[in-house]
């Protein structure tokens, strides 16, 4: 740390490559995760059937190497560089000249980013890494729910213990405000699905949604929970509103609720004390 010290360019250097990284690595778990966890429940839904299991299948995220989705061809290191070797294929598979999504490069920048943001906001300490790993996880969560309508207990379990590990000495919250924080966070949204249940007989959320609050409550402690429910609440809302009009698609359509609790508990890290000082002026 000393060194950063010396050299503090170094410091948002060193955040963007490790950054860079680890959001390709990131694509990895983002592509595979859900793959893997679907063949595991088609093997437990088997044997508790009473039923042959499907032969298993070598497929975890290490094997197989990085191949292109279309044709299959193994991508060598040189085309597997972080953006730049998006850029420099110009977006399109070497071996069969497909689109690559954008979305591949997309999380490698914003992994980036999210990696230098709380490296320069909370320096190249214990606590800067711990909010850029806190960071990084909510972004992985926030891709496969988009996607697959999961938020994996394999990335939001270990996050939760380690954010109450993590306040008894490094993050700027007590533990117990930390355990209050998970327990309120999962109660909460476990009271309103059960609430919702009861008066309309349909389920308005996961058990995800439940665990990954309970997550921000652990790292963030109890008192972020009403912003982070507020403003998850309203941005779910204004999406909503935005993809009926736009897509004109059913009411009844599910709709991920993880992402909105990403984003509104990394607005509330970078900005809640400010809100709440905000907010309290003009009720004072």
């Amino acid at each position: 740390m000393e060194f950063f010290h010396y050299y503090p360019h170094a410091t948002w250097i060193v955040a963007l490559l490790l950054g860079l990284i680890f959001g390709s690595f990131g694509n990895v778990v983002v592509g595979r995760l859900p793959r893997m966890l679907e063949l595991q429940w088609k093997r437990d839904c088997a044997e508790a059937s009473g039923e042959t299991p499907p032969p298993a299948e070598r497929f975890n995220l290490a094997y197989p190497n990085s191949q292109c989705p279309s044709c299959h061809s193994a991508i060598r290191w040189y085309d597997n560089i972080p953006v730049l070797s998006y850029l420099l294929l110009k977006g399109r598979c070497r071996a069969c000249g497909v689109h690559i999504s954008l979305r591949y490069p997309m999380t490698e920048v914003i992994s980036a980013a999210l990696a230098v943001i709380a490296v320069l906001s909370f320096g190249f300490t214990m606590l800067g890494l711990a909010y850029a790993v806190f960071l990084y996880i909510l972004l992985l969560l926030t891709l496969i729910d988009a996607e697959h309508m999961l938020l994996p207990d394999q990335l939001s379990l270990p996050l939760l213990w380690l954010g109450l590990l993590l306040s008894i000495s490094v993050l700027p919250i007590t533990p117990v405000e930390a355990i209050v924080g998970a327990a309120a966070g999962y109660l909460f949204l476990w009271s309103v699905y059960w609430l919702f249940r009861l008066v309309t007989g349909k389920e308005g959320m996961g058990y995800g949604d439940f665990k990954l609050l309970a997550v921000l409550g652990a790292w963030l402690g109890w008192q972020a929970l009403p912003l982070i429910v507020l403003l998850s609440s309203l941005v779910g809302a204004i999406y909503g509103i935005v993809v009926l009009a736009m897509k004109n698609q059913g009411r009844d359509r599910p709709m991920p609720f993880g992402p909105f609790l990403a984003i509104a508990g990394g607005i509330s890290l970078f900005y809640g004390q400010d809100i709440y000082q905000w907010y309290w002026s003009i009720y004072l």
